[in-house]
């Protein structure tokens, strides 16, 4: 299971949407890089394979990061990008 996550401003915490293929997620990933971009579309709609009745729509414009993760089902993590303080 692949985790796109979007950190907004002014929020402490991020917004996700889960795919279950890489290939999938990396298509989510550049979609909303390209709106970054562009700041087109104004509003950006993203759905989650996971829980499927699961949307949520963001203004493009409070889009801080966008970051790609695998989310490991063997140790109930992540392996997320950046450094790590655990041990």
């Amino acid at each position: 299971m692949y985790v796109i996550e979007l950190a907004l401003k002014l929020s402490p915490l991020p917004v996700s949407v889960q795919r279950k293929a890489l290939t999938d997620a990396e298509a989510v990933y550049q979609q909303v890089r390209k709106c970054l971009e562009r700041g087109q579309p104004h509003l950006l709609e993203l759905s989650c394979e996971k829980v499927e009745d699961k949307k949520v729509t963001v203004l493009v414009s409070e889009i801080v990061t966008v970051q790609l993760y695998e989310k490991t089902a063997a140790t109930g993590g992540s392996k997320r990008p950046g450094f790590s303080f655990e041990t």
